[in-house]
C-alpha cells in the first residue's frame, strides 16, 4: 500500500437500524486498524440496540433483532483495555462517505455512553470524497464517460441540453436495472427515506420528519402541535416543494402512513453511508 503512517489508521462501517443519528442505533461494528509497522488488526462486534431493528433495514444489511437479542449494548463496550473507545482513541479514521454518516453515528453512540470521540488532531480519509473529487460529476465528464465525447458547447444552453439527452439515452443504453419508464425512473433515482426530491424530509419510524436545521429529527406531528409557524415557514419558502402537501396536511392534523416501498436504509453515497 502507498501510504505512510503516522499513527495507525482505522478503516470502519457501521450497519444501524436507520439513518437517523439522533433516533438510531448502531447493530454491527466492523473496523481494520493499520499500525505503521505493517501490523493490520481486525474487529467486528454486533450490538443489541435496545430497540426494534426496521424490516427494511435488516433487509439492507441482513441483520435481525434475533441476531442480536444475546449481544451487549453499545454502551456496555465503550470502556476499558479492549473497549472501543480505547481502540479508536489517537487513530486517523478512514472509510468510505464516514464524514456524512458514520463518524457523527459513532460520535453520538459514545455521547450517550457518556464518552467523547475527540477528533481534532487526527485526519480522516474519506473514499467518497476522493471518488467525487477524482472522478468529477458535472455535465462535460458524464459525457466523456458515458458518449466518449468532449462537450464543445459547455455551458450554452442548447449544448448542454442536448448533451444531457445523449447522456440519459446512453444510460439507459448501459443500465439493464434502469427502468425504462419515467415514473420508474423517478423512484429509482430517489433515496427510499426522501418525502421529496431533496431529502428536507425524510421518513424516520413510520413518520414524516424535518432533516435540517434547528428543528432536525423532529417529526411534522410534533411541530405541528408545538411549533405550528415553522411548518408555515416552509411552505412560504417552498423548502420542500413535492413534499408540500404532508406540511398542509400537518397543520390539520393529518399525518401519512409510511408507505409499503419506504424504509429506513444507508445509502452508501453522499445522501447517506451503510445502515
Amino acid at each position: 500500500m502507498r501510504l505512510e503512517l503516522n499513527r495507525p489508521i482505522i478503516f470502519f462501517d457501521l450497519e444501524t437500524t436507520g439513518t437517523n443519528v439522533q433516533t438510531d442505533r448502531i447493530v454491527e461494528l466492523a473496523a481494520i486498524k493499520l499500525w505503521p509497522d505493517g501490523r493490520r488488526e481486525e474487529k467486528s462486534r454486533r450490538f443489541n440496540p435496545l430497540m426494534p431493528i426496521p424490516k427494511e433495514a435488516s433487509q439492507i444489511h441482513g441483520i435481525t433483532d434475533q441476531d442480536v437479542k444475546n449481544e451487549p449494548p453499545f454502551g456496555k463496550v465503550v470502556r476499558g483495555e479492549r473497549g472501543i473507545l480505547a481502540f479508536f482513541s489517537g487513530c486517523d479514521l478512514a472509510g468510505f462517505n464516514i464524514i456524512g454518516f458514520d463518524i457523527p453515528m459513532l460520535q453520538q453512540e459514545l455521547q450517550r455512553a457518556g464518552e467523547v470521540l475527540d477528533l481534532s488532531e487526527v485526519a480522516v480519509v474519506d473514499a467518497y470524497r476522493i471518488f467525487v473529487q477524482q472522478e468529477p460529476r458535472h455535465l462535460s465528464a458524464a459525457l466523456a464517460f458515458y458518449c466518449g465525447k468532449s462537450h464543445e458547447q459547455a455551458h450554452s444552453a442548447l449544448g448542454d441540453v442536448q448533451a444531457t439527452l445523449e447522456v440519459f439515452e446512453a444510460q439507459l443504453e448501459r443500465y439493464d436495472d434502469l427502468p425504462n419508464t419515467t415514473d420508474e425512473i423517478d423512484r429509482f433515482v430517489r433515496h427510499p427515506d426522501n418525502v421529496d426530491r431533496r431529502g428536507k424530509l425524510k421518513w424516520v419510524d413510520g413518520e414524516v420528519t424535518v432533516s435540517f436545521g434547528r428543528h432536525k429529527g423532529k417529526t411534522l406531528r410534533y411541530l405541528a402541535s408545538e411549533e405550528p409557524d415553522y411548518l408555515h415557514w416552509m411552505i412560504e419558502n417552498d423548502i420542500a416543494t413535492d413534499g408540500v402537501k404532508f406540511l398542509r396536511d400537518a397543520l390539520i392534523g393529518h399525518f401519512p402512513q409510511l408507505p409499503k416501498t419506504t424504509g429506513a436504509t444507508k445509502a452508501k453515497d453522499e445522501s447517506s453511508g451503510s445502515s
